[in-house]
């Protein structure tokens, strides 16, 4: 038992409230929880950099480049996930940043789709807007309820993701518009099931890998 919890009298203890925003956060992850500068942070960092960059590259043009620079900081996002839990350095605060730089990374994406090809992403502005709206409509139930932006990083997430990467090369690219049309379908079922976990789970947490997660969690224990 922590030294203040036995200075402290029982009746006080009894009316502390619990801990319910980290559960993720694991004893092992505890002594980076409040760093800033660990190594999956630092990455994500890189991401917001990036896709910075990206916008740039597709103002002046570069076709290829865009589309290497994408590929390259979405798998940054796959890799900084896995070194968070590899080197134990989880945290809320990398949670929000890496939710943050996705943003960013996407908006940058869409941003230079419609200057790199804007015939095409005209063409496909139902999809889009689906997927564009269902997002702002996560983010907004989120700083409603919380006053916080949502972060679950959840495993429909993480395969749309995929889909996504697919879909930037191809129609930036010029090789087809289905898979445009496969990841926006994802990304707002994706962001759908995000928007329930937020109706569901009574405070803000991180790292919710599904809605079945959510609704376990807080479902009474018999």
């Amino acid at each position: 038992m922590p030294i203040r919890d036995k200075l402290e009298p029982a009746s006080q203890r009894s009316h502390q409230p619990l801990n319910l925003e980290s559960p993720h956060i694991e004893p092992r992850d505890e002594a980076y929880r409040h760093w800033i500068f660990t190594v999956p942070n630092v990455i994500c960092m890189v991401r917001l950099v990036g896709s910075i960059v990206l916008l740039v590259l597709a103002l002046v043009g570069l076709r290829y480049w865009f589309v290497g620079l994408f590929i390259t900081l979405t798998l940054s996002d796959w890799i900084d996930g896995r070194l968070a839990r590899w080197l134990h350095q989880r945290s809320d605060f990398g949670a929000r940043l890496d939710s943050f730089a996705d943003a960013a990374l996407y908006t940058a994406l869409l941003a230079g789709t419609a200057i790199l090809c804007w015939d095409a992403f005209r063409a496909e502005y139902l999809w889009l807007a689906a997927a564009v709206g269902s997002y702002f409509l996560t983010t907004v139930t989120g700083l409603v309820k919380y006053h916080r932006i949502p972060s679950y990083h959840t495993w429909a997430a993480k395969k749309s993701q995929g889909l996504v990467l697919l879909a930037g090369v191809a129609i930036v690219l010029g090789w087809a518009v289905w898979p445009l049309r496969l990841a926006a379908l994802a990304v707002t079922l994706t962001n759908i099931e995000a928007t329930l976990m937020t109706l569901v789970l009574p405070s803000w947490r991180a790292d919710v890998s599904s809605l079945r997660t959510a609704i376990r969690s807080v479902r009474p224990r018999s």
